[in-house]
């Protein structure tokens, strides 16, 4: 267990933007590794908030989960429980984009083809990395070529102490390969492993960021 408890906000999942009253764009995130965060900081003594997109697991015990579906939602949510935590990893896999508008009904189908005009969601760890002063920040990157150099760029304009490198094939599965980077420092390669084992990992670097700057107070239960 930690020797100072901290409030940790983590976000997990996918979102879902929606285009009209029944349909959506997604992706397939399966929030394992969000979960698994989740459930390692509790099981280490920390207060945990869970901002979780729409998915079917079940919420770690001993953590304060938010259930939400949008971007919009995720960045409301995670911002509300960002004021008050020390640290935040930033899990979930954010829908890049929603439909420019959305239709109050259910759209009919038509012979013709369907012109979707999009729009960039809120890029949720680098507004709150914008503001996060002494709380501490860890990023995900999910990439499929040219990853570290995507992933250092990302780190630097979301304002992270470390960024961790995913790969597709890691998503919806068990176990996963990925690598960190902190901020200033190396890469690290972690050999692939359960999710729970990394998410240990990455709890424990959390503490170590925490304790090295000593940027965390104790958090406020």
């Amino acid at each position: 267990m930690s020797p100072k408890p901290l409030h940790i906000l983590i976000t997990a999942g996918p979102t879902r933007e929606y285009l009209d009253s029944v349909r959506y764009i997604s992706n397939p995130s399966s929030g394992k590794m969000g979960f698994a965060i989740a459930a390692v900081a509790a099981r280490r003594g920390h207060h945990v908030t869970l901002v979780s997109g729409p998915m079917e697991l079940k919420p770690p015990a001993s953590v304060n989960t938010v259930r939400v579906e949008t971007a919009a939602e995720m960045l409301a949510a995670a911002r509300r429980a960002f004021r008050c935590a020390d640290a935040a990893v930033f899990c979930a896999a954010v829908c890049d984009y929603r439909p420019l508008n959305r239709a109050r009904r259910k759209l009919p189908k038509s012979q013709a083809a369907l012109t979707l005009k999009l729009t960039p969601t809120p890029d949720i760890a680098a507004t709150l990395g914008r503001v996060k002063g002494r709380r501490i920040s860890i990023a995900f990157a999910l990439e499929d070529h040219d990853g570290r150099r995507k992933a250092e760029a990302k780190m630097i304009a979301k304002h992270a102490d470390a960024i961790v490198l995913n790969g597709p094939i890691n998503i919806g599965s068990d176990r996963a390969t990925v690598e960190i980077l902190r901020h200033g420092g190396d890469w690290t390669a972690l050999p692939s492993a359960t999710k729970p084992l990394i998410a240990k990992r990455l709890i424990e670097l959390v503490e170590q960021i925490a304790g090295e700057c000593g940027r965390a107070a104790p958090s406020r239960r």
